[in-house]
């Protein structure tokens, strides 16, 4: 296949010339048949009449009611193009306007187009040859000259149209292969700045809201979210070098010191067990990441079901209560009953946990917690859990959802900056969202869903 047949754009193009071509046949044949043609049947009626005529004549009142017939329709003929000849079965004359039988018509009987001299002139002549009984034969015609003219002057136009339509249709594919390319090329320089590293490329939209623009919206999209899951896995590996290292390298220190001690003493059993629950953080922090990993994926979306949220938010805080008042803390909840979603119980139940044990984390001794579910106004689901500790500064709250980021308030509390940034994929995952707001004092995190289908 030659190169520029390989192109999708020029493909497209003279597939668009080709209908072009084919519609202007179809309109050029369409006005051949009400036209030149037209004006053809016209003419074969007229002959056909004045044979049936002639062959009537003949059977009625023998070969002179024939021969008196021409001649009355050859006297009757004002424009002089009528052409009768009736001869015996050799082709002698026996009556009509023409001298002798034309050496172009053939024996049988039929429609004949032939260039005739009538009345001294050479002109294109329509003629039908017919048997009568008795075997005379008969030639009935009109001259066509003027009809022929007409003719190849409409072919002639048509010719031209047609060739200036053929003109139009490729100049037309041009601009279509033109406009398509243009598109395409935008979004492949594109594509190659973002295999090249600049991530943060996007296809320009012209505001045309057509076909390419509902694409080129939906690849920046896809964009967007690559480059989100990109900046993930890079800010997820600088967290992992950084955050990570601390707790190995206290392993480690933990377990060169129990080489150096006697086997059996009770150092070496209490340095094995921080060992072992150094171990079992670095675990945690991973299976956290493996669980973000498939959130980010959507692969958990296939399991949806529905789910009743009221019972949910009241199991919650019915586990956390406990942890809640052993530190002296006022737990509440008020939910909606019967607030149904779809989604994954086990993940919402999850979202829900990591939200409270915030809570109760941060929020000091003789504080208080409020957990709440309702149904807004526009159909969505929202839980919010309202503490009265520190709560977050406005400069930080945009990226305590970042994966390891800890806020200056949180540095030197357990964990490892991974709750809120599940808590947050949860709610993408549900197609929902996650707001951070300000409850003077403390923290107001406000989980939205939507509501079920």
């Amino acid at each position: 296949m030659p190169k520029v047949l390989r192109s999708t754009a020029m493909r497209l193009a003279l597939v668009f010339a080709g209908l072009f071509m084919i519609a202007t046949l179809l309109l050029g044949g369409l006005l051949w048949w009400n036209t030149a043609g037209y004006l053809d049947r016209e003419t074969d009626a007229v002959i056909a009449a004045d044979t049936r005529a002639i062959g009537d004549r003949l059977r009625d009142f023998g070969l002179a009611g024939a021969v008196q017939t021409m001649s009355e329709r050859i006297a009757a003929d004002s424009d002089g193009r009528a052409i009768y000849l009736l001869t015996d079965p050799r082709l002698r004359p026996l009556g009509g306007n023409v001298d002798a039988w034309p050496l172009k018509v053939g024996a049988g009987a039929g429609w004949y187009e032939i260039e005739l001299v009538h009345r001294d002139r050479l002109h294109v002549s329509r003629l039908l040859h017919v048997v009568l009984p008795g075997n005379f034969q008969l030639l009935v015609g009109r001259d066509v000259q003027d009809r022929v003219e007409i003719r190849n002057l409409f072919l002639r136009g048509l010719a031209w149209a047609g060739a200036a339509a053929l003109a139009f249709a490729f100049f037309g594919a041009w601009l279509i292969r033109r406009a398509v390319e243009h598109r395409i090329e935008g979004i492949n320089r594109t594509a190659t700045a973002i295999v090249q590293g600049d991530l943060a490329r996007r296809v320009p939209l012209r505001d045309a809201d057509d076909e390419f623009d509902q694409l080129v919206a939906t690849i920046n999209r896809m964009l967007d979210q690559m480059q989100h899951l990109i900046e993930g896995v890079r800010n997820v590996s600088n967290a992992i070098a950084h955050d990570l290292r601390t707790p190995l390298a206290e392993t480690r220190a933990r377990l060169e010191t129990l080489l150096r001690q006697p086997t059996g003493t009770e150092a070496s059993l209490d340095g094995i067990a921080a060992a072992i629950a150094d171990i079992d953080r670095l675990i945690g922090v991973f299976n956290a990441l493996l669980r973000l990993a498939e959130l980010d994926s959507g692969l958990r979306r296939a399991g949806f079901a529905r789910v009743d949220l009221s019972a949910l938010v009241e199991d919650a805080a019915e586990l956390y209560a406990p942890a809640a008042e052993a530190k002296g803390i006022t737990l509440t909840c008020e939910t909606e009953a019967g607030l149904g979603v779809d989604g994954d119980r086990y993940l919402l139940a999850q979202a829900v946990g990591n939200l409270l044990d915030n809570a109760v984390k941060y929020t000091p001794a003789g504080g208080s917690i409020r957990l709440s579910a309702d149904r807004q106004s526009d159909g969505h689901l929202t839980l919010a859990v309202a503490d009265s500790g520190p709560g977050i500064p406005d400069a930080e709250r945009g990226r305590v959802t970042e994966r390891f980021y800890r806020g200056d308030t949180s540095r030197h509390a357990e964990g490892v900056g991974l709750g809120l940034s599940l808590v947050e994929a949860v709610a993408r995952l549900h197609g929902g969202s996650l707001r951070l707001d300000g409850n003077n004092p403390g923290l107001k995190a406000v989980l939205a869903l939507p509501g079920p289908a």
